[in-house]
């Protein structure tokens, strides 16, 4: 599943002629484009979808929603480590020889 994820600008800097931010989503950090939302800060949260911050969200609605997803297990299936999920809860993935 690919989700719409709040997370919280942490820094803001220009790459190539992109502006791109690095934003921190519960504990989990990614790099952003912000280039839909030219006039967002350093300190203000943003629904981010495939990479890029797509629209401004209020602190009170973003932890909210961080913390549902949390609890439904949703960040971890979103970010979690790929091998993991594709191998499920409790298993290792084991190579034949």
């Amino acid at each position: 599943m690919c989700l719409a994820v709040p997370g919280r600008v942490m820094e803001i800097e220009e790459r190539d002629g992109t502006r791109m931010a690095v934003v921190d989503f519960g504990g989990v950090v990614k790099d952003v484009c912000l280039e839909y939302l030219p006039d967002l800060e350093v300190g203000e949260y943003a629904i981010v979808h495939v990479g890029f911050a797509l629209q401004r969200l209020d602190e009170e609605s973003a932890l909210r929603t961080l913390g549902l997803f949390a609890e439904l297990g949703l960040l971890q299936e979103e970010f979690g480590d790929p091998w993991e999920a594709a191998t499920g809860p409790g298993e290792t993935a084991e190579v034949e020889r």
